[in-house]
């Protein structure tokens, strides 16, 4: 018995989270917090979603969101066509101011992007190196088991969250951390090259999302996603002891 218990207090005194999982961690952080603002002011220049490979004000739009004077506006004199075969593109001058401050947005963005495609390439890198990729983040089978995962959230619904930091994680957690380390952050670095003409058509992207404009769709819904995550994260940080989780991540020690 005394063996075991020097055992786990062993186990607690250890870091819940390694040096390179912490810094990384608050790098793509920064990354992601800075593209989902800036995205945001760049998206509020023309919220407007399509599907293919053009769209414009003037081309019927997949989605189009409230979130600026520019939705919605009608603010157009009547249009004119660039020839008159049917279906032929058209102009037309706008009748309004148009929120169009984006400059600053679109760069800091790019920077932004590859600060975390950077990051990430280390964590995938180091962590597929290492095993923490095996070991930590992807499910297991047995994570993947109906009754595991009924189990795993019926606690979760009935905020029965335990108060630990760091591994080993709970089913949902661990499809939660691998449906964002492994499927949107890549997707979002994949429909974002492909969005810039040269690089989607010399990589084969733009075709791969057959279209720039669907490319720009799909990289709105992986923001999307990846914001529900954020929001449900921090929720389960503050349920769970946000002073030990915090001290967990940055000092490598678990807090009171």
């Amino acid at each position: 018995m005394a063996s075991i218990a020097a055992n786990q207090s062993i186990l607690a005194a250890r870091a819940p989270h390694r040096l390179w999982v912490r810094c990384l961690h608050w790098l793509m952080a920064g990354a992601i917090i800075t593209l989902g603002g800036t995205g945001t002011v760049i998206l509020a220049s023309h919220p407007r979603l399509y599907w293919g490979e053009t769209g414009n004000d003037l081309t019927p739009a997949l989605i189009e969101l409230p979130i600026s004077r520019n939705y919605r506006h009608g603010g157009f004199e009547p249009a004119i066509p660039f020839r008159t075969a049917p279906n032929g593109a058209v102009t037309a001058a706008r009748t309004y101011d148009i929120f169009n401050q984006n400059g600053w947005g679109r760069s800091l963005h790019f920077l932004a992007a590859w600060i975390m495609v950077l990051a990430g390439t280390a964590y995938l890198f180091i962590g597929t190196m290492t095993g923490h990729l095996r070991r930590v983040i992807v499910p297991t089978p047995a994570d993947l088991a109906p009754q595991t995962l009924l189990r795993d959230v019926a606690e979760h619904a009935a905020l029965r969250i335990p108060a630990k930091v760091g591994p080993p994680y709970g089913p949902l957690q661990k499809i939660a951390y691998s449906g964002v380390v492994l499927l949107c952050l890549p997707l979002m670095v994949m429909t974002g090259l492909a969005m810039s003409p040269q690089i989607g058509a010399a990589t084969g992207l733009m075709a791969l999302f057959t279209g720039s404009q669907s490319a720009r769709t799909i990289h709105f819904a992986g923001f999307a996603m990846i914001f529900l995550f954020i929001l449900v994260h921090v929720v389960m940080v503050l349920l769970s002891g946000p002073r030990r989780q915090l001290a967990a991540m940055i000092l490598g020690r678990a807090g009171q």
